[in-house]
């Protein structure tokens, strides 16, 4: 069973930076997708960065140039880095580990939160 630990959140100020860190247990980490989502009071779960096993990534346009995925396949380890925080970047944010044909395997963390205000 693939568990997932996120870490790194909490209050931080507009402008200021915090990295999240995601560790997946077991030995299925380096062939996964890695993502983060995030989800905003009132509003939907959305998408905010992924990483292939190839290190391919992709990122939602509103943190394109701000936020930073990257992984570390030895730890087993997801990280988040985000800079230049908006207020609107508040959310839980979520880790998500995704495997294809023929596991078919969706886990997610438990979720962190990020806060950003003065």
């Amino acid at each position: 069973q693939v568990q997932l630990r996120e870490s790194g959140g909490g209050l931080v100020q507009p402008g200021g930076s915090l990295r999240l860190s995601c560790t997946a247990s077991g030995s299925i980490f380096s062939v996964a997708t890695m993502g983060w989502h995030r989800q905003a009071p009132g509003k939907e779960r959305e998408l905010v960065a992924t990483i292939t096993s190839l290190l391919g990534t992709d990122y939602t346009d509103s943190v394109k140039g701000r936020f930073i995925i990257s992984r570390d396949n030895g730890k087993n380890t997801v990280y988040l880095q985000m800079n230049s925080l908006e207020s609107e970047d508040t959310a839980v944010y979520y880790c998500k580990l995704s495997v294809g044909w023929p596991r078919n395997l969706e886990v997610w963390g438990q979720g962190t939160l990020v806060t950003v205000s003065s």
